[in-house]
């Protein structure tokens, strides 16, 4: 091969690159006519079906206005949008393999998992708690030595657990679980001291149990944990797709209406969880 038709073909392949690199999740999207949208049942506020198992919540809110978004911006007049349930436990192979376009839940942005996927901007800032039962001595992470705290399997909150634990060398056994439910049910059962998991979702099961008085969160967080929707890795044009979403709701102040629907009877949005709304209303 000359030099002349190998300088075409280097060429060639610069000059496509860019727009094989447009025919990614938004090209599929457009293919198709619909997204995939993939969430975790029982994350109430954040994720879970109502009485006609249709997906609900403050993350639900959010994808289905990155579904109209996007609609708009590939100039489509209908888009379909598909609901998949999911796991903590497989929600993120989800999004990698592309079973699902988006995961639309609880999901903390970490590191090692953006090896794995992409995320979006951040759509709430939460910490790790504990919840107890209102009688029980406990009221911070070093009240449980000696005590058993259950955890779910898989998360982040499983981790940094751990890791405050031994950091504050504190003796307690960590029970794992599949599930919420499966958590609280120890709990109830006295058979665990302690249910670890990010505070609001922790209060929204105790809201939606039939004796919420009997239970306590400790007066301590023991990590901060960043929500954000979890994306195919390595797919600019779409997540820059999904960011435009987030931030013009972040801009314009429409969050305050989701914000509100969902978590409006916990209080107004944490100072933290302010400045991560004004600072990602990025202008266009």
């Amino acid at each position: 091969m000359t030099n002349g038709r190998i300088t075409a073909i280097v060429l060639l392949c610069a000059l496509t690159a860019p727009a094989a690199a447009q025919t990614g999740v938004l090209e599929k999207i457009r293919n198709a006519g619909a997204i995939t949208m993939g969430y975790v049942e029982g994350a109430a506020p954040f994720s879970f079906v109502d009485e006609n198992r249709q997906p609900q919540g403050y993350s639900i809110d959010l994808c289905r206005e990155i579904a109209n978004g996007i609609r708009a911006q590939l100039g489509v007049a209908k888009l379909e949008t598909r609901w998949v349930a999911l796991t903590l436990q497989n929600r993120l192979e989800a999004v990698r393999s592309g079973r699902v376009d988006i995961e639309c839940s609880t999901t903390t942005w970490t590191l090692s998992r953006q090896k794995e996927v992409d995320f979006s901007l951040i759509t709430f800032v939460d910490g790790g708690s504990i919840l107890a039962r209102g009688d029980a001595d406990v009221g911070r992470l070093s009240d449980f030595g000696g005590k058993r705290i259950a955890v779910i399997t898989g998360t982040t909150t499983e981790r940094v657990l751990k890791e405050a634990i031994e950091r504050r060398s504190i003796r307690a056994e960590v029970v794992t679980v599949k599930t919420r439910d499966a958590g609280l049910q120890l709990l109830e059962q006295r058979k665990v001291d302690g249910f670890a998991s990010d505070r609001i979702v922790l209060i929204g099961m105790v809201l939606t149990t039939s004796s919420p008085g009997i239970y306590k969160l400790l007066d301590e967080d023991f990590s901060i944990e960043p929500y954000a929707l979890a994306l195919p890795r390595g797919d600019h044009e779409y997540r820059l797709a999904v960011n435009r979403v987030l931030a013009r709701l972040y801009r314009t102040g429409d969050i305050e209406t989701i914000y509100r629907r969902w978590l409006g009877k916990l209080g107004t949005p944490s100072l933290l969880l302010s400045a991560a709304y004004f600072i990602q209303g990025l202008a266009e």
